[in-house]
């Protein structure tokens, strides 16, 4: 019987309704040690269990439940959790598609795969389990104490459960309110304490009498563990009020009962308390080496702080464990630790033990949690890998292999999407061999310099961390520097081999953060270290210079060759480097190119669960989708984008996500949409943002601002942006119509040379649209109009056609002008540009079409889908498999087709086969 609870088991019941009638969900209730969350979780297990004997007003329907809870002694134990909650269930792994059963049965311990592509693949991989099991009928899915669940299984818990949908999935999660685990995206349930009427019912249902209530309630301050364990306390000694926590009284009060029972129970206790697990057999062999065994724990089990049953040993409370393990004295848990290192089979759970028998520096214990760090590593578990890693570090008695361990937990730390702990690392890592450095006076050895991987790993972790959560341009000159101090004389060749890579990366986040300088200095000591110039870091160099025609040639070169390109790359320089690449499509002008790589590369991410590279890719993506003019494809790819960066902590990335629906927002006219992106991007990253507000500016008729808003223009690589040939254009416009062309001169510069140096027509049109507003001759006009035949940018195009339509107008050619500028208006009108719509609607009656008006274009089918059912319907009529589909959107099989049978009757067809016959522009 529950008291005071009414409120949260309706809470619950409903979700498990939910759950049964195929909809999914997840909560997470929160609360203090001893407030009644394993309780809860026993009641809607037990309720679950009594709807499939038809004890309830539900349909009778069987639910499956799985659970887990987690153990304090192996939060670092990587998926231990996991194992826990799938091993009953393992014979389901057959069904999974073969990366994700593979990563499973890696974890589980019973395939031949060591080592999966990525963490989040393992998420994927619960999701579909999950998934596949809720095909027999719901399922309920409890997680107890997560607070001690290892974080590689809290990880992929998270990742599944914010992607449940239409599985019949009821997940349920319970952790304290003050242990640090959070669960972004899950809506939470605070259990308040019990007020005076609950606590009174609840201890008159144990028999206490009425007059004894109020003294116990104040003890207790309304915790329903208190009240129990005060209650049966109470005949031994009396309470008093004390200012401590109720935590702390309830554990004392654990101590007092534990402290009364005999020496060898306390022994067998804190064996157990200790192992944490148990795991029984793992228990009766260490006690064998301390001389108790399992018939002393029958007092512990008479009073009821024990349970022995299934093969398990089990604390009733995990307080109580606490408390056993607490008050034990530091020598006496040492030989606790030391006999189960010792009677441990399991390798990570020896190295477990033998952390805590360390009380200083021991090689042998380190040799081994490295070892399990490097297991853990092959399971994808990089959080746990890291924390394992640095606890090897802490403990090694080489100073050496203590800065390389701590290098390698920066590094897993990094991969794990804790960056901010990363940079923690790699700083203790930068610092300790600085300190080696200063110790050798002989001067052989240099820091990392006789590592110099792992200095250059440092060095990576701490730039990447700089750039997506510091300040960008730190990113650069830390690996600047860093070079600098590997080789300041290094002769030409002579530079170390890891230089190379670093000096490339130092100029694609230079680039990226819009530091010239930056690019300057990478350039420059390339050239020297290789002993020839790099065409990717010389062309950025050459544009930093404003020198289009030699840059972006290089660029095209860069591009060319990595297709060419064999040999191993660092894996931090690759992710930098491919970033940059993605951008170069772009930046060269052509578009197709630039959206085959931002395709090809999602299609990377998805297929290697590399979801940590992924928004990047989605941005780059959703830029090309926009610039040919599929707004919808845009919005959906940008959503997904964000979805990601919340769920990876990455909130830089989140922000530069704004740009591309402030430009579409500034096209369709939003301009309370386009001010709130430009107020909510910090200062070093508005270009993008303030790029879609010159063009909302012009959109509006305000001249003035989009002319001066960028003026002067933004120096080096901010000049070079997926923007802008199209702010430079936007700019020129503005000063022309406001009678001042000579301040539009600079731009007209950067315009045509950029124009020159690319082959795109689209480019090339829009510098010839330019120079007829310059000049005010038709000529340029007509030959833009003739390039942009070849396609691309259709806002672009109506543009053209709209500014020769006015002049055609003004020229008294009536008829000329309203053949382009109906193609505008119908541009225009399918792309939604709202001021744009009004101004060709204006030039059409000024040129004397006598019937026009802004029409609201025929609905596109498309337009009434959600983004995420856009992208399972583009997948799906492209021949993709529901399972397929759910592997390359992180989402299970049942969701993809919810997705699907929402979408058919918007779309107005019935299957896949209809599906393919819809044309989805």
């Amino acid at each position: 019987m529950l008291y005071g609870r009414s409120a949260e088991q309706e809470r619950l019941a409903r979700l498990l309704a939910e759950a049964c009638a195929g909809r999914s969900g997840a909560l997470l209730l929160r609360g203090e040690a001893g407030i009644g969350k394993t309780a809860l979780l026993d009641w809607l297990a037990g309720t679950a269990a009594a709807q499939a004997h038809g004890e309830t007003t539900g349909e009778g329907r069987e639910v499956r439940v799985l659970r887990v809870t987690g153990v304090e002694p192996e939060a670092d134990l990587a998926f231990g959790g996991l194992v826990q909650l799938l091993w009953p269930v393992q014979d389901r792994l057959n069904a999974l598609p073969a990366p994700q059963a593979a990563a499973l049965r890696a974890i589980l311990g019973t395939g031949r795969e060591q080592r999966g592509p990525d963490r989040f693949l393992t998420g994927l991989a619960v999701l579909t389990v999950l998934a596949e099991l809720a095909e027999d009928g719901p399922l309920l899915c409890l997680v107890d104490d997560a607070q001690w669940l290892d974080r590689a299984t809290a990880e992929a818990l998270l990742f599944a459960a914010r992607r449940l949908a239409a599985e019949g999935v009821a997940m349920v999660l319970a952790g304290r309110d003050d242990d640090g685990f959070t669960a972004p995206g899950i809506p939470e349930l605070p259990l308040p304490r019990l007020d005076f009427e609950n606590s009174s019912r609840l201890l008159a249902d144990r028999g206490r009498a009425p007059a004894l209530h109020s003294q116990i309630i104040t003890e207790s301050a309304g915790n329903p563990l208190a009240l129990i364990e005060f209650d049966a306390a109470r005949s031994d000694q009396p309470h008093q009020h004390a200012p401590l926590p109720v935590a702390d009284r309830v554990s004392s009060a654990f101590r007092a009962r534990i402290g009364g029972l005999p020496e060898r129970t306390r022994l067998m206790m804190l064996i157990a308390a200790a192992e944490g697990r148990g795991d029984l057999p793992l228990l009766l062999r260490a006690s064998e080496l301390l001389g108790v065994d399992l018939g002393d724990l029958a007092e512990a089990e008479r009073t009821g702080l024990m349970y022995v049953m299934d093969g398990a040993v089990t604390f009733r409370h995990p307080l109580i464990a606490s408390a056993t393990y607490q008050d034990a004295v530091l020598a006496r848990r040492i030989a606790v630790h030391r006999a189960l290192a010792e009677a441990a089979t399991d390798p990570d759970c020896r190295a477990r033990h033998l952390l805590a028998v360390a009380t200083g520096p021991d090689q042998e214990a380190a040799l081994e949690l490295a070892a399990a760090a490097g297991r853990a590593r092959g399971r994808t578990a990089y959080a746990a890998a890291s924390g394992l890693f640095g606890q090897a570090a802490r403990l090694t008695t080489d100073p050496r292999q203590r800065a390389s361990w701590l290098a390698e937990a920066a590094a897993l730390a990094l991969a794990a999407g804790h960056a901010t702990q990363a940079d923690r690392l790699a700083q203790e890592a930068s610092e300790l061999a600085d300190g080696l450095a200063g110790e050798l006076a002989d001067g052989s050895v240099d820091g990392l310099a006789d590592a110099p991987a792992a200095g250059a790993r440092v060095a990576s972790v701490r730039a990447a961390v700089a750039f997506e959560l510091g300040d960008r341009n730190e990113a650069a000159h830390s690996l600047l520097v860093r070079v600098g101090n590997a080789a300041p004389n290094a002769a030409p060749n002579s530079a170390p081999p890891e230089s190379s890579g670093l000096l490339r990366t130092a100029a694609a986040y230079g680039w990226l953060a819009g530091d010239a300088d930056a690019v300057r200095t990478a350039a420059a000591r390339l050239a020297t270290a290789v002993g020839a110039a790099d065409p990717l870091v010389e062309g950025l160099e050459r544009l930093c210079d404003d020198d289009a025609e030699h840059g972006l040639p290089l660029l095209t070169r860069f591009l060319e060759g990595r297709s060419a390109t064999t040999g191993p790359r660092d894996a931090d320089e690759e992710q930098a480097v491919r970033m940059l690449a993605l951008t170069c499509g772009l930046l060269l002008g052509d578009d197709e190119a630039a959206h085959a790589l931002a395709s090809a590369e999602v299609r990377r991410c998805r297929s290697q669960a590399l979801i940590g590279q992924l928004p990047y890719a989605l941005d780059v993506l959703a830029q090309t989708h926009l610039l040919a003019g599929h707004h919808r494809d845009a919005e959906a790819a940008v959503t997904e984008a964000e979805e990601i960066a919340r769920d990876t902590g990455m909130r830089r990335r989140l922000v530069r996500l704004g740009a591309v629906r402030a430009r579409m927002a500034a096209i369709e006219g939003d301009a309370r949409r386009v001010r709130e992106l430009a107020d909510a991007t910090p200062p070093a990253l508005r270009t993008d943002v303030d790029c879609a507000l010159v063009l909302l500016d012009l959109g509006l008729g305000d001249f003035g601002s989009a002319l001066s808003r960028l003026d002067p223009p933004p120096p080096g690589p901010d000049r070079y942006t997926w923007l802008s040939l199209s702010t430079a254009a936007d700019q020129i416009e503005a000063a022309v119509r406001l009678g001042q062309p000579e301040r539009a001169e600079e731009a007209l510069r950067h315009c045509e040379s950029w124009a020159r140096a690319t082959t795109a027509p689209w480019a090339q049109a829009v510098a010839l649209r330019c120079r007829a507003l310059i000049d005010d001759r038709p000529g340029p006009y007509a030959q833009a109009l003739h390039l942009h035949e070849k396609g691309g940018r259709p806002f672009e195009r109506a543009r053209t056609e709209l500014l020769y339509g006015e002049w055609l107008r003004r020229a008294r050619r009536p008829n000329e002008a309203r053949e382009v500028l109906r193609s505008a208006l119908a541009t225009f009108e399918r792309l939604r540009a709202e001021p744009w719509v009004g101004r060709a609607a204006a030039e059409l009656r000024a040129a004397g079409e006598r019937r026009v008006a802004a029409r609201v274009p025929a609905e596109n089918p498309i337009d009434r889908l959600t983004p995420q059912e856009l992208q399972v319907v583009r997948l799906a009529r492209g021949g993709s498999s529901s399972r397929e589909i759910a592997a390359q959107l992180f989402l299970s099989r049942r969701t993809v087709e919810h997705h699907l049978y929402k979408a058919y009757p918007k779309l107005g067809v019935g299957s896949r086969r209809e599906l393919a016959r819809l044309d989805l522009g």
